[in-house]
């Protein structure tokens, strides 16, 4: 195992143990803006992901780039259904107005 290799394993299990914490100790009240920045974030991903693809020289890079801009989409399309769906829990009902 190389250390370039080793040194990204380890930022990475760090940030999912660092992630995990925080949303841990999030009320329940601030999941609605806390999901609407994760949103935000993920339409940045999506961005990354397009131009890595961009750049993509083999077929399996395009094979690549097509699968994490699949997966992106996704997040961000999902992230902004449940989000609209967490909102309209707040919303009065039509027959209370």
């Amino acid at each position: 195992m190389s250390a370039e290799l080793l040194a990204t394993l380890s930022i990475f299990l760090l940030a999912l143990l660092v992630g995990f914490e925080v949303i841990g100790k999030v009320p329940a009240t601030l999941h609605t803006p806390l999901m609407s920045a994760t949103n935000a974030i993920h339409g940045v991903i999506l961005v990354g992901a397009m131009l890595v693809a961009s750049v993509a020289e083999t077929t399996a890079d395009y094979a690549l780039g097509f699968v994490v801009t699949a997966f992106a989409a996704m997040n961000v399309v999902g992230g902004y259904v449940v989000t609209d769906r967490m909102l309209g829990m707040f919303r009065a009902p039509e027959a209370s107005r």
